[in-house]
């Protein structure tokens, strides 16, 4: 792989750079495959596992990467495959919030979906806005998401602007930049033909836009934590010296262990702490991330709301017929679909669905037809206790049929029948007398044989 050689220039000096070791990496041809591990949805999937993240609890190396694709446990959400160096942002949390788990926190580049899920994960009594603003990633984000199964995750399709309408709203916020992708050259030779200097300086022009628009939304004192897969000083040193100069940031030092071969960076004016990933030096790619306080008083201003639809009282109790929803969540209507939200977030949602388009809340219980309570593949991948419903254990094979949205020859009672794998489920089928229907999502279906 030959790297652009403005990028080896105008890394020279920069610390931690090698350039010997760096384009070596480079040429190795070695690929690293790390997989972080859904806590809620505990089960055995360690064939494959190797060494441990240093900086995720969750996070493993494998010893090869499989089809993860043709493993009914990547459906059912039991782990997202993830770039190791990227789950920094887990020591980063950790650092800045520690056990304070309550927070409001916006991911604002979420699509596909590893940082907000490493946050519905870390913020288990907090509330996450994951938002994408390109429509089609935003579909992506939406499946991931629900695949992990977290209710506590709000999902927009907002461009960041948009934020500006909650003035002081998050404790947290997470932008992981779009960036010119130099620290994904590694994993994607294709990137490589895409770089150039004018990009460096798009992005970075993009990125200060970006947070000018959405830094309004984070309250006072509240964490930033900014990141980039690039190398280049443009998107990451240069970027956190604008923000202390131009947006009243404050840096914040991060404790990281030597022995983890992360480079502690300093900007260059304002000597911000910044926190550089090599590939020669960690077992991962290219990555930069850095913590900022706000240091802005932020006006306080009665935020509106929006009226949501709520189901009659004969349908909240075809609901409950049909599954036990606990008494600490309520349930509202998107168009024919009843949802459920923890009731302590119902306000937040209504704050929210006021200024911003929302793709997904809560978990989607189903839709009432008549007399009868159609679930939905939400409700199966849920972390709501489903223990009364009926359910049967696929194999392997029965679980990729059933995956692949095709006929299945199973005995098990008439009615609704929550499939699983390996203890985890991965959705519905009815049982009828003459057949069985699989309801597993149709735009979601393996394609591959």
């Amino acid at each position: 792989m030959l790297l652009p050689p403005q990028l080896l220039q105008s890394l020279e000096g920069v610390k931690g750079f090698n350039r010997a070791t760096f384009e070596q990496v480079h040429m190795s041809g070695e690929q690293v495959t790390s997989i972080r591990k859904n806590p809620r949805k505990p089960t055995e999937h360690t064939s494959l596992c190797m060494d441990k993240v240093l900086w995720c609890p969750h996070g493993f190396y494998l010893s090869k990467r499989p089809s993860f694709t043709l493993d009914p446990l990547f459906h059912a959400g039991a782990y997202y495959v993830q770039e190791a160096s990227s789950m920094f942002l887990w020591h980063a949390i950790s650092e800045m919030i520690g056990a304070d788990t309550k927070k409001k926190v916006l991911d604002l580049c979420a699509a596909p979906g590893g940082k907000s899920t490493l946050l519905a994960s870390y913020f288990t009594n907090g509330l996450i806005v994951a938002n994408e603003v390109i429509k089609s990633r935003a579909s992506v984000l939406v499946e991931n998401i629900t695949k992990w199964g977290g209710d506590h995750v709000i999902v927009t399709n907002n461009d960041p602007s948009h934020f500006q309408y909650l003035p002081g709203y998050f404790d947290v916020m997470v932008i992981d930049a779009p960036c010119s992708g130099s620290g994904l050259f590694r994993k994607d030779p294709n990137a490589v033909a895409e770089w150039s200097e004018d990009n460096v300086q798009l992005c970075s022009q993009r990125q200060q836009r970006i947070l000018a628009d959405v830094l309004p939304a984070l309250k006072e004192d509240g964490i930033l934590i900014y990141a980039t897969c690039s190398y280049s000083q443009q998107e990451d040193e240069m970027i956190a010296d604008w923000l202390l100069t131009d947006m009243d940031m404050q840096s914040k030092r991060l404790m990281v262990p030597e022995a983890w071969g992360i480079v502690e960076t300093q900007s260059p004016e304002k000597a911000a702490y910044g926190y550089r990933f090599y590939p020669d030096k960690i077992k991962g790619e290219g990555f930069f991330i850095a913590a900022f306080q706000k240091k802005t008083v932020t006006e306080k201003i009665r935020l509106k709301e929006q009226s949501l639809n709520f189901p009659s009282k004969t349908e909240i109790q075809q609901i409950n017929d049909f599954v036990a929803v606990p008494a600490e969540y309520i349930l509202f209507k998107q168009a024919d679909a009843i949802r459920a939200i923890q009731k302590k977030w119902l306000m937040d949602l209504q704050v929210l669905a006021k200024c911003l388009y929302i793709k997904k809340a809560g978990v989607e219980i189903g839709a009432i037809k008549g007399k009868d309570v159609i679930p939905s593949h939400e409700l199966a991948l849920s972390l709501l206790p489903l223990d009364t419903m009926t359910r049967i254990n696929l194999t392997e094979e029965q679980s990729l049929q059933y995956l692949r949205r095709k006929e299945l020859v199973l005995e098990a009672e008439k009615g609704w029948v929550l499939v699983y794998y390996c203890g985890l489920p991965l959705g519905w089928i009815k049982v009828l007398p003459n057949r069985i229907n699989n309801y597993y999502p149709a735009e979601w279906r393996i394609l591959k044989e």
